[in-house]
């Protein structure tokens, strides 16, 4: 990342990615506006109480006055409802895997993308607050992309498609 762009993590527990990003960015700040920018780069959600009163308390102490973590579920809005404000030019994630949400969170997403497999969600979710020309870095299991399931199969041909034998990927508009 760098100083300038935005970074989200929308499942941050402890704000291990966020951080990361701000030590990368430590040595960005020099003026005044650069230390205005660093303070707005990142950005978080986390559900579970105990992480997210870390990950707050980790921004506090890498100088960011006004932490934009906030205690939710990323998943409980609709993917549809994001507009160009919501999205973010960098994506970075260890999402949970191996979790399932109720029937309501599922109508969160367009029904070809429907799951209650929180990797499959969070997925969707990458997909739509992800800028054009982003960048995305988050951790998946093994073979994930490449499951013959109807969720992980429409979420692959719905936006991805593969850029290179090393298995990025590229998402499109």
């Amino acid at each position: 990342p760098r100083l300038g762009e935005t970074v989200a993590d929308f499942a941050c527990g402890t704000g291990g990615f966020l951080t990361s990003t701000l030590k990368h960015l430590e040595s960005s700040k020099k003026t005044a506006e650069d230390i205005e920018l660093y303070n707005k780069t990142v950005f978080g959600i986390e559900k579970k109480p105990m992480p997210y009163l870390l990950c707050i308390t980790n921004m506090l102490i890498h100088d960011v006055d006004e932490p934009r973590i906030y205690h939710d579920n990323s998943l409980e809005k609709n993917v549809r409802d994001y507009k160009e404000s919501d999205k973010f030019d960098v994506i970075l994630m260890n999402p949970p895997y191996g979790g399932s949400e109720k029937d309501s969170v599922k109508n969160n997403f367009p029904a070809e993308l429907r799951s209650s497999e929180t990797a499959d969600l969070f997925m969707n979710v990458i997909m739509y607050r992800l800028k054009r020309n982003g960048r995305c870095a988050v951790i998946i299991p093994d073979g994930f992309l490449f499951n013959e399931d109807n969720a992980k199969a429409a979420i692959y041909h719905y936006k991805m498609l593969p850029k290179s034998k090393a298995g990025s990927i590229s998402l499109l508009d």
